[in-house]
């Protein structure tokens, strides 16, 4: 990537510890990522990760979605304005802990990412690695899709697999999918904002 080469602006929501964010953060840091993290927002204050966004020079910001009285958009709108602010480009979601309204989502059709403790469609929602051990499968894993307001039932732009081992408990297997989540999202993030995989008609197209 060239210097003159303008990077998307990053915005990470986050409710707690941001380990994802940590790995998101880290690889932007390498020279020719095409990306650039430009602001850390959770909507938990005093949220750990926020402290460790600060430790990398990152800005930061919360919105505490207790002060709007239980409307939810109201709260997305204040959320949006932080990130109109900061001129974010793309919004990743690291254990951001909130369901979008369809607003949200629509406002950032198609530049809006999570990632998923699961190998989608399989295991949507919480608790993915006991539904996993629950239902017998011999690999598990974890999927970063694009945001749609249905949950978790965006189209995936990357997955990573893991073997489910005798004598796994909930714990660890989270500890096993959670490597793959720090190497993987990174990944899935250049794509996006390199525009190798964009939301196009509903389906990931790649370029």
């Amino acid at each position: 990537m060239s210097e003159a080469t303008i990077r998307p602006r990053v915005g990470i929501l986050i409710s707690g510890r941001g380990s994802n964010m940590v790995s998101l953060v880290e690889a932007a840091r390498a020279p020719g990522y095409p990306a650039e993290i430009a602001l850390v927002l959770s909507n938990v204050p005093g949220a750990p990760g926020l402290e460790r966004a600060r430790d990398f020079g990152i800005a930061t910001a919360t919105v505490d979605h207790r002060a709007f009285n239980k409307d939810r958009e109201a709260f997305e709108r204040a959320m949006d304005d932080v990130l109109r602010v900061n001129q974010i480009d793309l919004v990743v979601l690291a254990g951001f802990m909130r369901i979008m309204t369809p607003w949200f989502v629509r406002r950032w059709e198609g530049r809006m990412i999570n990632i998923h403790p699961s190998l989608l469609p399989l295991f949507k929602g919480t608790h993915t690695h006991r539904q996993a051990l629950e239902a017998g499968v011999a690999e598990h894993g974890c999927s970063v899709h694009f945001v749609v307001p249905e949950l978790d039932a965006g189209p995936v732009i990357a997955q990573a697999k893991v073997p489910v081992l005798a004598g796994d408990d909930e714990d660890t297997l989270a500890s096993r999918v959670l490597v793959e989540e720090h190497r993987l999202y990174p990944i899935a993030l250049a794509e996006v904002a390199a525009g190798r995989a964009a939301l196009v008609d509903g389906a990931v197209v790649r370029r």
